[in-house]
């Protein structure tokens, strides 16, 4: 499954916290130098998700806020379970 990342780095904890546009919305609790800030997005994934964290891989955005991050592993019914999405009719 394929995940569009919107990142807001430097927040006071990593979280979840809604859609912005068409994606998940991640605060992330820490700056975005020397790529630190993608790998705590990537550990975030996993362990919210259930996966080891070789099975996240940032496949586009490693320095933007949009990005495209590829998650083995999980369906896209699991992932709107845990991050409690609603499906737009």
């Amino acid at each position: 499954m394929v995940l569009t990342i919107h990142a807001q780095p430097n927040a006071k904890c990593t979280e979840f916290s809604g859609v912005h546009g068409d994606a998940l919305k991640i605060r992330i609790a820490s700056p975005p130098v020397d790529g630190v800030a993608n790998e705590v997005l990537c550990r975030f994934l996993s362990e919210q998700l259930g996966v080891p964290m070789s099975q996240v891989v940032i496949r586009a955005g490693h320095g933007s806020r949009r990005k495209r991050v590829l998650v083995r592993g999980v369906t896209a019914q699991h992932t709107v379970s845990i991050f409690k999405l609603q499906k737009a009719e």
